[in-house]
């Protein structure tokens, strides 16, 4: 069984910076890609950036050109780096370990774990 857990959500003002990680444990191997996503109080969850390694990857909208996914091997974490936040971005950010396969639609997902979310608030 794969356990996933998310770290690095906090409280910034608009315009700063954060890093979140992510860390997976438990069968790593059986996981070929990795997705951040994230729910805002009262909206569906959404996604948000993901990666099957290296530098392709499929980024929403709404944070292409502010945020970075980074994963290199399974042994290390997944980073989520978001910069110039805005108050938008304020949800729960939770991290998708999955086998399947990232494209310029978005993940294809075989099966998945989550892991239970970090908190990222952004206001001044």
């Amino acid at each position: 069984q794969v356990q996933v857990a998310e770290s690095g959500g906090g409280l910034v003002q608009p315009g700063e910076s954060l890093r979140l990680s992510c860390v997976i444990s438990g069968g790593i191997y059986s996981i070929n890609a990795m997705g951040w996503y994230r729910q805002a109080p009262g909206k569906e969850r959404e996604l948000v950036a993901a990666t099957m390694g290296g530098d392709d990857a499929y980024y929403a909208d709404s944070v292409k050109g502010r945020f970075t996914i980074s994963r290199t091997r399974s042994e290390e974490p997944t980073y989520l780096q978001m910069n110039a936040l805005k108050p938008e971005d304020t949800a729960m950010y939770y991290c998708r370990a999955f086998w399947g396969s990232v494209g310029p639609g978005g993940p294809t997902v075989g099966y998945d774990y989550w892991g239970p979310g970090t908190q990222v608030t952004v206001s001044s």
